[in-house]
């Protein structure tokens, strides 16, 4: 029966154990996306506490996908060498990085980037008077500025990339029917919807080869009206499987699905955490790579009975290792407490402020909780 501390491997990268820090926004990078000693200092901290994969923030690969201030980039060559002090200073301490790859599409932040946002398509009259519509050569740019990408985060160190098709981000917004009302070959019928996310894997696995780790994050369901639906999900993971992603990151909502959104506020039980398992589990049965299972896990307990359910094969999380950086490092010391985080979403506030993500209950700060809103960061 597999355990949670024991090592594993994705594609040649060896994990001492099944607990990922998913990826999320932590506002500390410099104003062009430079990696800075603040975020190295963050990484340097999950490696020390034992956590198996680190995927980095949402790194953009191109200035106008830039979503927040204070993003990591990874859109030049002149950001490697920063990035590469990052992944040094992970691999020395026994920890292992991904980098994560992202365009933030219509939720580009255009006061950031100096340009109207790209959408994949105009749904409404509001939205032409904000959104650029991508032409075929802006399709054919993004494959090659996600390759390009990847071979930077390669150059860089870093052990793998992971490709985030998430969360009503560009990529998911291809895949979503509610965002993608194409009526050339990106659009349509799912084939054509996926059509945009393969290719960029094409992409990305022709710059970095077939043994560097290619990872991908994709919602399980948009939980908007005309959104992606769990089956349409399921049909794309088999896509993906067939094209040579090495795991699947499985998470759910958007920018814009409210209560049912990638990140939810107050978990108290166990009964609420891992929000996302259902669809994870049913995924699994259908696919023989690797399945990474995000959205509030706080209890290793629960954690233990998934993977012994075959519902995932690693453990995603975010915001329990703001507080927590060495929750997993306590775990295994046999300290089994659920983690300390109590979900009030404020560290995306303190993020937002440009102190960089913090928990401000840790700190006894007066911040008040609140819900992280559409233009912000997202943790789980």
């Amino acid at each position: 029966m597999p355990v949670l501390f024991e090592k594993t491997t994705l594609n040649g990268l060896e994990l001492k154990n099944r607990f990922v820090r998913s990826a999320t926004w932590e506002g500390m990078a410099e104003e062009d996306g430079t990696c800075t000693a603040r975020l190295i200092r963050l990484m340097e901290s999950l490696a020390e506490g034992q956590v198996g994969l680190i995927i980095s923030s949402h790194a953009y690969v191109t200035r106008e996908g830039q979503a927040t201030p204070w993003q990591l980039g990874i859109y030049k060559d002149a950001l490697i060498a920063p990035l590469r002090r990052m992944t040094d200073a992970v691999h020395e301490r026994g920890g292992k990085i991904v980098a994560q790859l992202a365009h933030a599409g219509c939720f580009a932040n255009r006061h950031l980037t100096g340009t109207a946002p790209l959408a994949i398509s105009l749904v409404d009259e509001k939205g032409r008077k904000h959104y650029r519509e991508a032409g075929p050569e802006d399709l054919r740019h993004l494959c090659s500025d996600f390759g390009a990408a990847a071979r930077r985060a390669q150059d860089a160190g870093f052990d793998g990339v992971q490709i985030h098709a998430a969360h009503g981000y560009l990529l998911s917004q291809a895949l979503s029917p509610a965002f993608n009302q194409r009526t050339d070959f990106y659009g349509g019928s799912l084939p054509n919807r996926a059509r945009l996310l393969l290719e960029v894997l094409s992409a990305v696995r022709r710059t970095v080869g077939r043994e560097y780790p290619v990872l991908v994050k994709i919602n399980s369901a948009d939980h908007i009206d005309n959104g992606l639906s769990f089956a349409e999900a399921v049909q794309v993971a088999r896509m993906l499987q067939e094209a040579g992603i090495d795991a699947i990151e499985v998470s759910g909502g958007t920018l814009v699905s409210g209560a049912l959104g990638p990140v939810r506020a107050k978990i108290s039980s166990e009964d609420e955490e891992a929000y996302f398992r259902y669809a994870a589990g049913h995924l699994k049965k259908e696919l023989h790579v690797p399945v990474l299972l995000v959205g509030g896990i706080r209890s290793i307990g629960l954690a233990e009975k998934l993977l012994a359910e075959g519902v995932a094969d690693y453990f995603s999380m975010a915001r329990p290792f703001i507080r927590e950086p060495q929750l997993i490092k306590r775990w295994q010391a046999g300290d089994r407490r659920k983690a300390t985080c109590v979900s009030d979403n404020a560290c995306n506030k303190a993020a937002r402020s440009g102190e960089g993500v913090y928990c401000v209950v840790e700190r006894g700060s007066t911040h008040s909780p609140e819900q992280t809103d559409p233009a912000g960061g997202l943790t789980t």
